[in-house]
């Protein structure tokens, strides 16, 4: 058996896929989540803890139990504008992890009917890790844009309060190996990061977060309770976040509450035979990633991973090995 991906300690529990996932279904479930919700939402925080990202894995759970957002109440997600190449779903107040799957799955029929699409999510929050998405767009032979605003987190260069959302966007490609993902945020640190930290009650990295007052501060709860942190890489970050944000208007952010700076979930979806009729998309995806992994490596260096890779690796072995969650947040998790 390989060496374990995560370290054991007093501190935190091993579990089974299979105990993992009943803990989260019942959790939902006794949230008030059906049982069809409860397994859609369940599917993601599963897949994200196998992919290394403990804090999009089952705290998340804790997140959406205690969020105010949900108190008003969920409708069903339904269409409110449709042509046959883009729909704009209104997510009815529900989590972004139904809602955002719901826009994904329509994104994915009308792209295999007509050849592309856009769709857009509105009236809904906290999707989620953006690859997931995106993987299932890809897993269907697909080409996948995905971006997801909110509301304020991040604090543009010079400014002292926050402005733009952590504003994640992600691109995926079919290849024969299986499919390639490009996710990342645009904030230098994710606002479900942030809450574990709180809960683990663990100071954040130096010099990217801020408090309401904008002064620089290291705890979690000062940062999430008015403050803000950075955009990643400057003002390329900040350039990137505001261009999300300016696409989660096109996905109808501004519909909810009248404002700008809100959720917005949006999909770009193409059959790369609409564009490559000739030719195997796939097969030359996979020749960019063996030119790249066989690029000359410096001493020391023993590959060259390409994006997603490392996830994807470690997703099988996790399954073996289970999945390490806190012990602190396992109690809170079932005193729900």
């Amino acid at each position: 058996m390989a060496a374990l991906l995560d370290d054991d300690s007093p501190d935190t529990v091993r579990l089974t896929v299979d105990e993992a996932t009943d803990l989260s279904l019942g959790a939902l479930k006794r949230i008030g989540y059906s049982d069809a919700d409860a397994r859609i939402i369940t599917g993601q925080l599963i897949d994200n803890a196998l992919c290394g990202y403990k804090y999009a894995g089952l705290p998340r759970i804790l997140t959406i139990a205690k969020d105010e957002k949900g108190k008003p109440g969920r409708v069903p997600v339904r269409i409110v504008h449709e042509t046959p190449i883009s729909a704009l779903l209104d997510g009815g107040n529900n989590v972004g992890y139904i809602s955002v799957w719901h826009g994904a799955e329509l994104a994915i029929a009308k792209a295999k009917k007509a050849g592309m699409a856009s769709v857009g999510v509105f009236n809904s929050y906290y999707s989620g890790r953006n690859a997931y998405y995106v993987e299932k767009i890809v897993r269907a032979g697909l080409v996948g844009i995905h971006i997801a605003s909110s509301d304020p987190r991040v604090v543009p260069p010079g400014a002292a309060a926050p402005a733009l959302g952590t504003n994640p966007i992600c691109f995926g490609f079919p290849s024969r190996e299986g499919p390639v993902t490009v996710d990342i945020a645009t904030a230098s640190i994710m606002n479900g990061d942030m809450r574990l930290h709180q809960w683990l009650e663990q100071p954040l990295p130096e010099g990217i977060a801020f408090d309401r007052h904008g002064e620089p501060t290291r705890e979690a709860t000062a940062a999430l309770d008015g403050g803000g942190v950075l955009p990643f890489g400057g003002h390329k970050g900040y350039g990137l976040a505001f261009a999300i944000q300016a696409l989660g208007l096109l996905a109808g952010s501004a519909l909810t509450r009248g404002k700008v700076q809100d959720f917005g979930f949006l999909f770009w979806v193409i059959d790369p035979k609409l564009m490559l009729p000739g030719s195997d998309f796939d097969q030359l995806v996979s020749e960019l990633v063996s030119k790249i992994k066989s690029t000359k490596r410096r001493p020391g260096v023993d590959e060259i991973r390409i994006p997603s890779e490392r996830a994807t690796r470690e997703r099988d072995l996790r399954r073996e090995q289970g999945i390490v969650l806190e012990r602190k947040i396992l109690a809170e998790i079932i005193a729900l």
